[in-house]
């Protein structure tokens, strides 16, 4: 069974140009208005709309800290923050947003498991 996170976008084609460019999604299916793009394992959706859907957070889990640092390089501009560390969940991460103002995070776990 596969599920799909889908949100509303005011500007799909700049969202949709964001995620593919910046944070190396994939385009898995085009429909009428509607993009779904994949990264790893998740699939999420932008669909036009006058407004957009910007609660939640799209979480983008990477290899390891200098995959980490390297996103941050790329996304500098638009990063809230730098990466650091987050002993509570195990994480080394920042936060950034979206061409929308959706939040996105970028983070590894610091102990990984077989089941991540």
């Amino acid at each position: 069974m596969t599920g799909i996170a889908f949100f509303a976008s005011g500007a799909h084609d700049e969202v949709v140009a964001f995620y593919r460019e910046r944070l190396g999604a994939e385009v898995w299916l085009e429909q009428p208005g509607c993009t779904i793009l994949q990264y790893d394992n998740m699939l999420f959706g932008f669909c036009e709309r006058e407004a957009p859907d910007t609660d939640g957070i799209l979480t983008f889990v990477v290899e390891d800290r200098g995959a980490v640092d390297e996103r941050h390089d790329d996304l500098a501009d638009v990063a809230r923050e730098r990466p650091h560390e987050n002993e509570r969940y195990e994480l080394y991460q920042f936060f950034a947003d979206d061409p929308e103002g959706r939040t996105v995070e970028v983070q590894t776990f610091l102990h990984p498991t077989d089941d991540v």
